[in-house]
């Protein structure tokens, strides 16, 4: 089994090896730096053999969900990859670190899950890079879950806009990638989310407590799968925040690794305060800082990741299968079992009206 640390040091030991020019640790940042902005020219990452919808959840705070959609979804762009970044956070912490306004009044996501907006009416592109484009979430995304509760196939309404916004571009516009971040909770966004990506990025923190409500993540997703969106499975887990000076780091990053075997990629993001930076300055840590640990240990989860896609067979030509019809009107008799979202997100039979200022 890879040891992190071992592998940050192989890593470090690699660049050692490169000449005599860069000798001094200046010079090594500088080439690394040169490596991630300038490699898109030399080495492209690879497109996926169909477009890839992955959902980036857990439903933990502070393990690295955001950053790493972020600076995912920059690595992605920035090697040639058209890439798409949902921000379904009511906070808006990845429209902030990709610089995009997101404000009271911008045209968010909360406009295409409860209004009648496109997706394309409000995707915004960014400055990290061409490739790469990002629908923004406003604090209004905190009511949406209340407005949402007494709509028709309410867990599909995120899938349904992605479906149409893919099904209205021309086909070399399209995004190869459309990363979408979760908020640390396992309510109704996400489980917008969980119903319209195909996969799941599951980052983990180094530490026992973000081991801790994993198995109860999983078990949503099989929920998912069973009765909402069968083609959902996780396919990758990133290890984040790994500390090299304590023990403790390697022994959670081996119990990951054993129990979820390949599904964990071998590249493991650092702690780095560089990373941790960068959103300060509306920046992801690639752009901010390029030659730091952080950025090239996000541009080989995200070169993983594509090589990966790369592997995967072409979608099938049939059309994707759409949300169920509307149940008709209920009828006089014994009360009804709960939907699954209800089962999922641990709603009474009985769901109150909604109230407040986000009641339609």
């Amino acid at each position: 089994m890879t040891d992190p640390g071992e592998r940050l040091r192989s890593n470090l030991a690699a660049d050692q090896t490169v000449g005599a020019e860069f000798d001094s640790p200046i010079a090594m940042e500088a080439m690394r730096a040169t490596r991630v902005l300038h490699a898109a020219d030399q080495d492209p990452f690879p497109a996926p053999g169909r477009i890839r919808v992955i959902t980036i959840a857990n439903q933990k705070g502070g393990v690295g969900k955001t950053t790493s959609t972020v600076n995912l979804g920059v690595a992605l762009a920035m090697y040639g990859l058209r890439t798409l970044v949902i921000d379904l956070d009511p906070q808006g912490n990845a429209s902030t670190a990709l610089g995009v306004e997101h404000t009271v009044g911008t045209p968010s996501i909360y406009d295409a899950l409860v209004g009648d907006n496109t997706l394309a009416e409000v995707t915004h592109p960014t400055t990290a890079s061409p490739h790469l484009s990002c629908v923004p979430a406003t604090i209004d995304l905190a009511g949406a879950e209340i407005e949402l509760v007494s709509v028709v196939a309410r867990e599909h309404r995120l899938r349904r806009s992605i479906e149409t916004y893919l099904h209205e571009l021309p086909a070399e516009q399209r995004p190869h990638y459309v990363l979408i971040d979760c908020p640390p909770s396992l309510g109704l966004l996400t489980l917008n989310a969980l119903v319209a990506g195909d996969e799941v990025l599951i980052p983990i923190q180094c530490e026992y407590y973000a081991l801790e409500g994993l198995g109860q993540l999983l078990s949503n997703i099989d929920l998912v799968r069973a009765h909402l969106n069968p083609g959902i499975s996780v396919s990758t887990i990133l290890l984040t925040m790994y500390d090299g000076r304590t023990k403790l780091a390697d022994q959670v990053a081996d119990e990951v690794r054993n129990h979820f075997g390949d599904l964990v990629l071998k590249a493991v993001i650092p702690r780095n305060v560089r990373v941790s930076e960068a959103p300060g300055y509306g920046q992801s840590v690639l752009t901010y800082d390029p030659g730091s640990r952080g950025s090239t240990s996000y541009v080989e989860a995200a070169r993983e990741l594509a090589h990966r896609g790369a592997d995967l067979p072409a979608a099938p030509s049939a059309p994707v299968v759409q949300a169920p019809a509307p149940p008709p009107p209920p009828v006089a008799g014994p009360p009804t079992m709960p939907s699954v979202a209800a089962l999922v997100l641990g709603e009474p039979m009985t769901t109150p009206a909604p109230r407040g200022r986000h009641a339609t």
